[in-house]
């Protein structure tokens, strides 16, 4: 119930003396305390003779419990004062807290028990619109249908999108920069970009949804819960329809790496929707450090349609059921969304694979789209989003390579802190070092450099920078001069200061290796 509600009552006549008459309240609660905040939960209006009101000072503490416990508004009786004093009006303005003036005439029994019978005859009215809209849910009504069935109903319209940015219904202006704010928020819901953004079931936010109700609701957020739930589940009714298609996906990875025939993998790809002619490439993904939000086995609310074609499975690099809490797990309800929300397995210990088909694209595209949406997961605190990718491949007999080689390119992607790495990165020193534990590289990047970063902290020189360029140039002295704008008999000098320190020899190829590495390992 609103205040404005209880204001169109003919009797009794009250006078709204500030704040905003569209606040609602859930409960009426009558005091004289003058320190009530431990007796109040909430979402209250307060009813008050003023019987606490010693002296104008005693207004503003006693607002200040009210708005400390959360109330929604105060109603103050002219019987004992005889008027409302101006200090406890001024009190509610600075505090944006709602202040009504009731007549001596009224009693707050009346007034509390009028509000009573208002509010239980909206709780029977939500109950009954709560009933309605699931009933269209589990009658088949997609979100579109229950999206318009809402704002009849609830007079609230808005969008669902993914933590990836993706609009999943509805058209927000700027629906990247709703998903940034869902992911920083430190509580839902919140406002952001003139909506309130509230969470999509529950589950890690990084794979979920989040409802943008235009405009500011939270003082109405039973509504934008009761939206809320209804579309989460509508993503549960989406994700039973994929489980299948999600064990056929399984089995044929499963049946790849574990070296089946031809003859069983064309028929796995064809049963799990791939056309064997057509191009594809593997994705693997896996969220590290996650934080500390739940993470369920798999999303309770499951994701929506997407682009046609895309086809997800998962594997674990030991035996056994997946890891509840593994990398892999959030990163399989990351890459769904990601890949417009099409099947992807439940994920093991290695993480969790998708196949695409690049339907007449190029593996760049595809990279630029998981990139895209990476971007946006990055804003996540303490979540590294890690997508290797292989290159385009072509038949059943190349989806084992091509699961390996994304393996490796998601590995590296770890090593880099998380993003986006593609198998043309892979085949080089990076991926060496990507596959060495960071203690042992850390080690080994320490004894050879650790004299030179020595030295350079005690001299306030550049070394390090100086054995960088020099190698970056080829060995070249004059590239490195010109690129380091000294003279070249300064470089000659900064390189036979490094040899001397480290006792390497920077005319032979396996010194400026070891040393090339080192530096590319720190």
């Amino acid at each position: 119930m609103r205040i404005r509600d209880l204001l169109a009552v003919g009797e009794p006549r009250l006078r709204l003396l500030t704040g905003d008459p569209d606040r609602a309240f859930t409960s009426v609660h009558i005091t004289d305390l003058p320190e009530p905040g431990r007796y109040l939960s909430g979402g209250e209006l307060v009813l008050t003779g003023l019987m606490w009101r010693q002296g104008p000072e005693d207004s503003a503490r006693f607002v200040a419990a009210l708005v400390e416990a959360g109330v929604a508004g105060l109603g103050a009786g002219q019987a004992w004062l005889g008027h409302i004093p101006a200090d406890l009006v001024a009190a509610c303005e600075r505090a944006g807290l709602p202040l009504l003036e009731v007549p001596t005439e009224v009693s707050f029994r009346t007034l509390a028990e009028q509000a009573g019978h208002r509010l239980t005859g909206d709780a029977r009215e939500a109950l009954g619109r709560h009933r309605r809209l699931v009933a269209a849910v589990a009658e088949g009504a997609d979100l579109p249908e229950l999206f318009a069935l809402t704002a009849a109903e609830l007079g609230v319209t808005g969008a669902v999108v993914s933590a990836a940015g993706e609009v999943i219904v509805g058209a927000p202006d700027d629906p990247a920069g709703l998903a940034r704010a869902y992911l920083t928020a430190t509580r839902l819901p919140c406002l952001a970009g003139g909506h309130t953004l509230f969470g999509v079931g529950r589950g890690h936010r990084a794979g979920g949804w989040m409802l943008a109700c235009d405009g500011d609701l939270l003082d109405r957020a039973d509504l934008g819960y009761e939206l809320a739930a209804c579309v989460a589940l509508e993503r549960s009714r989406m994700e039973e329809g994929r489980r299948v298609e999600r064990r056929l996906a399984g089995e044929l990875l499963a049946a790849a790496l574990a070296g089946a025939d031809a003859a069983e993998l064309n028929a796995r790809f064809r049963t799990s929707g791939l056309d064997i002619a057509e191009p594809y490439a593997v994705v693997n993904a896996a969220i590290t450090h996650p934080g500390p939000a739940p993470v369920p086995a798999w999303p309770d609310a499951a994701s929506g349609p997407g682009e046609p074609g895309v086809v997800g499975v998962a594997r674990s690099a030991g035996h056994g059921a997946p890891r509840e809490h593994g990398p892999g797990v959030l990163g399989g309800q990351v890459l769904e969304e990601l890949l417009g929300r099409e099947i992807v397995a439940p994920p093991g210990a290695d993480g969790a694979v998708a196949v695409v088909p690049l339907r007449g694209g190029e593996v760049a595209d595809l990279a630029a789209r998981l990139r895209a949406g990476a971007a946006i997961l990055s804003a996540l605190p303490d979540a590294r989003v890690c997508l290797g990718l292989s290159g385009a491949l072509t038949g059943a007999a190349a989806l084992r390579g091509g699961v390996e080689e994304a393996g490796h390119a998601r590995r590296l992607a770890e090593a880099r802190d998380g993003g986006v790495v593609t198998s043309d990165e892979i085949y080089t020193h990076a991926l060496l070092l990507a596959t060495v534990p960071g203690d042992v590289r850390r080690s080994f990047a320490g004894r050879l450099l650790a004299p030179l970063l020595d030295y350079d902290a005690g001299h306030q020189s550049e070394l390090v920078r100086t054995l960088a360029t020099f190698l970056d140039c080829a060995g070249s002295w004059n590239a490195c001069a010109e690129r380091m704008h000294v003279h070249v008999n300064t470089v000659r000098y900064r390189i036979k200061r490094v040899e001397e320190l480290t006792g390497r020899d920077l005319s032979t190829m396996a010194d400026r290796v070891d040393l090339f590495l080192a530096l590319r390992a720190r």
